[in-house]
């Protein structure tokens, strides 16, 4: 709250932000009281969490900057060194700052990465971050490159299979449809700057394959009644294709958004999560 203070003087808003850490958190129907820190999942978490750990931005900026590079989104960063002893230094920097402020480094997530060519990798904001060769530009040489990770496809495909799961056979197929369309084009939008085609094509398979099956249940199993549903049918229907949505960062105006600074040429990376 000191460090709210220090930009806010709303004694109304200070005392609504007080309140919001005190409220506690509901599981299972149950309230839970907060002890320390902003409630987990909170919609004013990742700004709270992005005002205190602007400390570290700054003890950073202006006594590490020369070990590396600093990413951080909320309480989610990483830290892109050129060699591993710049790397261990970084880490003993973040955890000195990171106890100095009352937080502690999550122990699982906390590591150190050697990214030389494509041996390690890391998931950062959802992305998985590796180093690969590519064959167009140089096959020689290895380049950052990032697409969905394995926690963030299996999301939306679960979010897919609950939007054509059995319960909804009595709608019409525009409005499973409906339904489908604006979770993969939020997805789509939020992975498409990175190297995610392949992801992409994956997802629009499986987003066809659900609809398929959907249909078939949906028209019954009697011979001569289930029709041949093909991809391009669904599209003409309405449904948003994933496939050529892709927009790599020299086509995005190369915005230095969190992930796209992790993209540049570092050999290892610290991943840390508050």
């Amino acid at each position: 709250m000191v460090l709210v203070e220090e930009r806010i003087s709303d004694r109304r808003v200070l005392k609504l932000i007080r309140k919001w850490l005190k409220a506690g958190v509901m599981e299972d129907g149950t309230v839970r009281e907060t002890l320390a820190g902003t409630p987990q999942g909170g919609v004013i978490s990742p700004l709270l969490a992005n005002i205190y750990l602007h400390l570290l931005d700054r003890i950073w900026a202006k006594k590490c900057g020369s070990l590396g590079v600093l990413i951080r989104y909320a309480d989610d960063f990483v830290v892109m060194c050129t060699t591993e002893l710049k790397a261990k230094e970084a880490l003993r920097q973040v955890q000195f700052v990171t106890n100095k402020l009352g937080l502690v480094l999550h122990p699982e997530k906390t590591r150190m990465v050697e990214l030389t060519r494509g041996k390690g990798s890391f998931v950062f904001l959802g992305c998985t971050i590796r180093k690969k060769r590519s064959i167009l530009r140089n096959p020689r040489r290895h380049y950052m490159q990032r697409w969905p990770s394995p926690k963030a496809m299996k999301r939306v495909r679960t979010r897919v299979h609950e939007l054509t799961d059995p319960r909804h056979s009595g709608e019409d197929v525009k409005q499973v449809i409906a339904k489908l369309n604006p979770v993969l084009r939020g997805w789509g939008n939020y992975f498409r700057t990175g190297n995610a085609d392949r992801k992409f094509n994956q997802l629009d398979s499986y987003v066809y394959e659900r609809l398929a099956r959907w249909m078939v249940r949906r028209v019954g199993q009697r011979k001569g009644r289930v029709e041949k549903w093909s991809h391009d049918r669904f599209v003409a229907m309405g449904l948003y294709r994933l496939r050529g949505t892709v927009k790599y960062p020299a086509q995005a105006a190369r915005r230095r958004s969190s992930l796209s600074r992790v993209q540049e040429n570092c050999t290892h990376g610290l991943k840390g999560v508050c």
